[in-house]
C-alpha cells in the first residue's frame, strides 16, 4: 500500500476500505491477490489492528475479498466487476445530474463537449 493521509471527514476503516477499492478498480489489485495482513498495515500506518479488521470484514461482507483460513484475505475474481458497475451506478445516480445540471447551465453542446481537451482545459 502507498502513503495515506487520513481525513477527519470519515472514520478511518472507511478511508482505509475504499484506498482498497481504489486499488482493486486500478488494477493495482486483481483478482487473486492477496491483501497485506492486518498485522502489517496496522504496523505500517499506525493503526489499531481492530480498525483494519472492520474495513477488511465489510471487503469481506461485499464479497470483494474472501478468507482464505490461514493464508489471509483475497481478492475475488468477480471483484473487478462488482466495483465497476457500482461505481458506473454511483457516477450516473450521484454525479452525472450535477455534471449535466452545470453543462445545462454554460450553455455548452455536445460538439463542444466532445472537442473539448481536458489536459489543457481548452478545445483541441
Amino acid at each position: 500500500m502507498t502513503a495515506i493521509q487520513w481525513s477527519d471527514g470519515a472514520p478511518i476503516y472507511r478511508q482505509l476500505k475504499e484506498r482498497v477499492v481504489a486499488m482493486m478498480l486500478d488494477g493495482v489489485l486483481k483478482p487473486g491477490d492477496a491483501l497485506p495482513s492486518v498485522r502489517q498495515v496496522a504496523a505500517e500506518y499506525q493503526l489499531n489492528p481492530i480498525t483494519v479488521s472492520r474495513a477488511y470484514q465489510e471487503l469481506a461482507d461485499e464479497a470483494l475479498v474472501e478468507k482464505r483460513r490461514g493464508l489471509g484475505m483475497y481478492v475475488t475474481e468477480e471483484a473487478a466487476r462488482k466495483l465497476l458497475l457500482n461505481e458506473r451506478e454511483r457516477f450516473l445516480t450521484e454525479e452525472w445530474p450535477l455534471v449535466l445540471e452545470r453543462i445545462m447551465r454554460l450553455g455548452l453542446s455536445m460538439d463542444e463537449l466532445l472537442k473539448a481537451d481536458p489536459a489543457t482545459g481548452g478545445t483541441r
